[in-house]
């Protein structure tokens, strides 16, 4: 504590500011339980304090590095030498009161600046502070380019303008034009001078507005908006549909609290799900846990089986189309009645496994939901309608957001074979549900 009383904190007892020596109180705290020696003489005691609790005595009247000199006055000379400045002593001293303008000097000189002690301590700190400066120094490393989205498209309004050549956004360019005539003079009048100023405020207003969009945009991370929407992509398609609608309102909580929001969520909805799967173990009769991993290994047999019998039913539908198994006929005849032919015809190698039958969409759910040309993309890709449907939603909003999509973006989108994702990725451009980028 410095000498002036209000910097001081008040006795626990009185409320009246501390002065040495006092006592603190060693079993209670922190916040510290200082009394003074008034209360401490009358055994005052408080909620947990107690008067038989041990103490310290507080106080600075002990010698530190002179036996002339009390800790109290080397703080109060160390304070001083701030106030005042180095070499002017005779301040220091009337700061002081204690001690003359000799002794100041004299005492500050040996004991602060020509002190061995204190030499190779600084020194060391300073050799400290230069290795730990040294080993966290930060790699250079290439930044990422920014995106640079077409001026007006979609992806540059989702990015409120971002312009990355200027690291800056398109935002109120022209605020500035209301003050380029104003000039502030001398015989204007009261209402005139009012008025000026009333625009310079509106244009203050304006600043700020600019700062707290930009603040939004950076804090959030959403300058690359596709990294955002990658990262977005590692909760489920539920909490992924929540994080789109809640985006709007992560300007309120700000990024670290809009997090926590989001992955509350997430645990609410892995909580759901474990209790929807205790409540299937319950309805199946199981008590405990090592019954139910008998179960899962049985629905999971049962599952494969199921699908077995499925892709049998496939198989066995093919066979009986007629059309399909003459088509199959023919190319198996046209290949043995070029063999044994003696002209040099050079017969074309075999391009790997036959082409599988159309998919038969009798019965698959969603088909209901395809035109004409779909169910015929569907059965020639042999895709199931329900994924479809999906990987269709999910190319059309990521054009949306992009102003456009590339056929790598839609492959980095779904994670099917290549050769379905390019006739997926045609048909859908061909028909105008998406567009190129």
């Amino acid at each position: 504590f410095t000498g002036d009383p209000f910097d001081k904190p008040p006795c626990r007892g009185c409320s009246s500011y501390l002065t040495e020596p006092y006592v603190k109180c060693a079993e209670c705290g922190p916040p510290p339980f200082l009394l003074c020696l008034q209360c401490f003489t009358r055994g005052f005691e408080y909620k947990k304090h107690q008067s038989n609790h041990t103490y310290e005595i507080m106080t600075s009247d002990f010698p530190v590095l002179d036996p002339n000199w009390t800790a109290q006055e080397e703080m109060a000379l160390l304070e001083a030498v701030m106030d005042c400045g180095f070499g002017n002593w005779q301040d220091v001293a009337n700061q002081m009161c204690t001690k003359s303008k000799e002794e100041c000097e004299k005492h500050y000189m040996k004991h602060f600046i020509n002190n061995p002690l204190f030499a190779s301590t600084l020194l060391n700190l300073k050799q400290a502070e230069e290795a730990q400066q040294s080993e966290t120094a930060i790699p250079f490393q290439p930044a990422d380019d920014p995106p640079r989205p077409t001026f007006d498209s979609l992806l540059s309004r989702d990015m409120a303008g971002y312009m990355p050549a200027r690291a800056d956004f398109e935002f109120d360019n022209y605020a500035e034009w209301d003050l380029r005539d104003i000039d502030f003079v001398e015989d204007d009048s009261d209402i005139l001078h009012a008025l000026k100023i009333a625009v310079v405020d509106i244009y203050h207003s304006r600043l700020k507005e600019r700062q707290r969009r930009k603040k939004i945009i950076r804090d959030h991370g959403l300058i690359n908006l596709r990294k955002f929407q990658i990262l977005e992509r590692r909760y489920p398609r539920e909490l992924q549909e929540l994080h789109e609608a809640m985006r709007r309102f992560a300007h309120i909580l700000g990024p670290v609290e809009h997090d926590k929001f989001i992955e509350s969520h997430a645990l609410e909805f892995e909580l759901r799900r474990e209790i929807k799967r205790l409540q299937e173990y319950r309805a199946a009769g199981i008590t405990n846990f090592c019954s139910a991993r008998t179960y899962d290994q049985l629905k999971k047999t049962r599952e494969e089986e199921r699908l077995k019998r499925t892709m049998l039913s496939e198989v066995l539908q093919y066979i009986q189309d007629s059309s399909a198994c003459q088509q199959w006929l023919s190319r198996q005849a046209d290949i043995q009645g070029a063999a044994p032919s003696s002209s040099p015809v050079v017969l074309s190698r075999p391009t790997g496994r036959r082409s599988a039958p159309p998919l038969n969409l009798t019965g698959l759910p969603g088909t209901e939901k395809l035109n004409e040309k779909e169910k015929e993309l569907c059965q020639m890709v042999r895709l199931v309608p329900g994924a479809y449907l999906e990987y269709k939603a999910a190319l059309v909003n990521e054009c949306n957001k992009q102003g456009g999509l590339r056929l790598a973006q839609a492959r980095a989108l779904i994670k099917i074979d290549v050769n379905k994702t390019r006739k997926i990725y045609d048909f859908l451009i061909r028909e105008g549900y998406i567009t190129k980028a």
